[in-house]
C-alpha cells in the first residue's frame, strides 16, 4: 500500500438489538460491538478500531448502521462480509463491506441519521413483530401527532427531549430536519432524521407525540416544552425495542467536523 497509509473499511450492518446491551463494546455484557471486534480480530488477527454512526442503546435495532475501521492490507471485502456473517450469527446481519475513500469515519463524517419508531395499536399484539414494535392499543389522533411533530422541527435546544448531557455543558441544540407520524392501518410509524440526536432524544419526542395523540397534552404546547429545558416537561421515554436506526447520510467528501458525535439514541 502506497506510502504504508492505512486503507478504511467501511461495514452495513442491520441487527436486532433485543439480546444485546447496547451498540458500544462494554466488559461483561453482550454488546454488537463486542461481538463486531470479536469477529474482526479473528479473521484479520489483529484488533480493529471500530467507529459507529449511531452508538444505539440497550434493545434498539439498526437496519442501516454503519461502522468503519482501518487496516495496513488490501482486504478481500466480499471474503470479509462472508467471513463475518459466518461467525456473527442470525441476530448481526453485515450487508455490505466495501473501501471507503481516505479519511471516512463512520461517525464524524456522517450529516444526517434517521430513525424510526414503530407502534402497534391493534387491540391484540402481534407475536410476529413484537420485538420490533411497542404495543400501545387504543385510538390515538394522527393529525395532533403531526400537529406538534410540526412544532418540534427545526433547530432547537432539545434539553427537555434528552438525559442530562455528557460532558455538562454540552450543547443540546440540533437541528430536527424531519418528524412525521403515517399509519399503514395497524403500525404507526414515527419517523425522525436530524444532524445528530442526543442520549434518548428519538425515544423522549415518540413519547410526547404519544401524550399529544392521547389528548394528554396538546400540540401547541410543544414551545413550552422546549422552552423549558426540562426533562419533566416532555413525555414518557418510549422503550426501545421499537426503535430502529435506518439510514446515515454522508455528503460526498469524508469530513470530521459534518455531523455531530452521536450520543445512544
Amino acid at each position: 500500500m502506497a506510502g504504508d497509509r492505512p486503507a478504511v473499511y467501511r461495514l452495513d450492518l442491520a441487527y436486532d438489538g433485543t439480546n444485546f446491551h447496547g451498540w458500544a463494546r462494554q466488559p461483561r455484557v453482550r454488546t454488537v460491538e463486542g461481538e463486531l471486534i470479536v469477529a474482526l480480530e479473528k479473521l484479520l488477527r489483529f484488533q480493529p478500531k471500530l467507529s459507529a454512526a449511531g452508538r444505539t442503546d440497550a434493545g434498539v435495532h439498526a437496519s442501516g448502521q454503519v461502522a468503519s475501521f482501518a487496516a495496513t492490507e488490501d482486504l478481500d471485502v466480499a471474503r470479509v462480509a462472508r467471513a463475518l456473517n459466518g461467525m456473527l450469527g442470525p441476530e448481526v446481519s453485515v450487508t455490505r463491506v466495501r473501501r471507503a475513500p481516505d479519511g471516512f469515519d463512520a461517525r464524524f463524517s456522517a450529516t444526517a441519521r434517521r430513525y424510526r419508531y414503530r407502534l402497534d395499536t391493534a387491540v391484540a399484539p402481534d407475536p410476529f413483530t413484537a420485538r420490533f414494535t411497542w404495543h400501545r392499543p387504543g385510538p390515538l389522533s394522527v393529525g395532533r401527532m403531526r400537529a406538534a411533530a410540526s412544532e418540534l422541527t427545526g433547530e432547537h435546544d432539545f434539553a427537555s427531549f434528552c438525559r442530562p448531557p455528557q460532558p455538562p455543558g454540552a450543547s443540546t441544540v440540533r437541528t430536527l430536519r424531519r418528524l412525521t407520524v403515517a399509519s399503514d392501518g395497524r403500525i404507526l410509524h414515527v419517523v425522525a432524521e436530524a444532524n445528530g440526536f442526543l442520549h434518548q432524544m428519538v425515544r423522549s419526542l415518540v413519547g410526547t407525540l404519544i401524550a399529544v395523540g392521547e389528548g394528554r397534552m396538546e400540540s401547541n404546547d410543544m414551545t413550552a416544552v422546549l422552552q423549558a429545558r426540562d426533562r419533566s416537561a416532555a413525555g414518557q421515554v418510549a422503550p426501545p425495542y421499537g426503535l430502529t436506526l435506518e439510514h446515515v447520510t454522508y455528503g460526498r467528501g469524508p469530513t470530521r467536523t459534518a455531523g455531530l458525535p452521536p450520543p445512544p439514541a
